[in-house]
């Protein structure tokens, strides 16, 4: 038996150090902000690079928080990858404004920006290129983008704390850069937690007032915000694991590494190529030549990849629920992600059909894409599983 994700695995070894910070919190009777924050906050700023950090309830409203901050709302457009968790999406028409679905790139699965240019128009406000299962999206077209339309960027790196992008850490790029501490992330919490970046000194500010119901001083409210606030428990808890994150980086780089070279001499099986990164037609032809029919994740040279999932493609009308299938009667951990794109989510089926059009590529992920176990703590039994199950798999047992 392989879980997909074993967070007891993490948190056991740690027992100790977090009943101390419980008990510190517990002692202190400051159950709200306080120490434990700022200096979680403090230790995010040089983690991703950022002048400024501040703590917040969830990853989700930390990109609301950002939209609120760089005064998206009714009237707006916003463009927002179509493959992709909801969050993204949502906080768009949370803020009032609309969003406009951008196709993915077939390689790393992040936002296509050729896809993403061709849909600016006058109401276009913000771009939220989110940096999907560890990797980061091309932030140089993303910026040339924005430059060029005077747009907001708004990086969602909730997969993607402690990536990087060219030397650049993933969230310190764009305007305002966001993270979640959900359990099942690189860096966990006890429950909802997040965080939100930037470099901008005002636009920190308003950030703060606008976490606190857009109140300063205390009943003085200069904006209608929310109640964004992280929990100092969290915080607490953060602060045990955050020594420990690099190490589960590099294990989970590791891992990814054993799973390409073992699986990639498996036949029919290929590694994504990053020539075919910009074009799909071209890839498709490629994967047509090529025989495969599975494809595995690969981690751009100008990128570091945190690996919050390892991803295959499993190519063949059908063949991606059936592997599903087959692995999970042998108990092999496995997840689709996103299997109903964006663009056809209910909730958005009364914006504009020039908002939902063109996102063939992100379809098709929706029905190949797979992610299999990539924690820190997997053994070398657990991997070897999980690679025999997909040998099996792809000899017909």
């Amino acid at each position: 038996m392989v879980p997909l994700l074993d967070v007891n695995a993490q948190n056991h070894p740690l027992e100790a150090e977090f009943t101390a910070a419980f008990l510190r919190v517990f002692r202190s009777g400051q159950f709200i902000m306080g120490p434990e924050v700022t200096a979680l906050e403090e230790q995010l700023a040089q983690l991703t690079g950022s002048r400024h950090a501040l703590g917040v309830s969830s990853g989700t409203d930390a990109i609301l928080l950002a939209l609120m901050a760089l005064g998206v709302g009714p009237g707006d457009e916003v463009l927002v990858p179509a493959y992709t968790f909801f969050a993204t999406a949502g906080c768009v028409s949370r803020s009032g404004a609309t969003p406009v679905f951008v196709d993915a790139c077939p390689v790393c699965f992040n936002l296509d920006a050729a896809d993403a240019r061709a849909k600016v128009n006058s109401r276009t406000k913000a771009i939220i290129p989110v940096h999907l299962f560890g990797q980061s999206a091309d932030m140089d077209s993303v910026l040339a983008i924005a430059r060029e339309h005077q747009l907001k960027v708004v990086e969602d790196g909730a997969q993607s704390i402690g990536a990087s992008y060219k030397g650049r850490p993933c969230g310190s790029i764009g305007d305002i850069g966001t993270y979640s501490f959900f359990p099942s992330k690189n860096l966990g919490g006890f429950g909802d937690g997040g965080a939100l970046v930037c470099q901008d000194d005002e636009l920190a500010e308003k950030c703060r007032v606008l976490r606190v119901h857009g109140s300063k001083p205390k009943y003085h409210h200069h904006f209608v915000g929310g109640n964004f606030r992280l929990d100092p428990l969290q915080a607490a808890m953060l602060l045990v694991k955050l020594p420990h994150y690099g190490e589960y980086t590099r294990k989970r780089q590791a891992n990814a590494a054993y799973y390409t070279e073992r699986l990639a001499k498996l036949p029919g099986v290929v590694v994504a190529d990053p020539a075919h990164c910009r074009c799909a037609s071209s890839q498709a032809s490629w994967l047509q030549e090529t025989g495969a029919s599975m494809v595995l994740p690969v981690a751009y040279g100008h990128n570091e990849h945190i690996w919050n999932q390892y991803t295959l493609r499993i190519l063949g009308e059908g063949r991606r629920d059936s592997f599903k299938d087959f692995l999970t009667t042998r108990k092999i951990g496995c997840e689709i992600y996103y299997p109903v794109t964006m663009d056809r989510q209910a909730c958005f089926a009364d914006t504009p059909e020039a908002s939902r059009r063109g996102c063939e590529v992100a379809h098709r992920l929706a029905r190949e894409a797979i992610s299999i176990p990539i924690y820190p703590e997997l053994t070398d039994g657990q991997k070897d599983e999980v690679i025999a199950a997909v040998a099996a798999f792809l000899a017909g047992e």
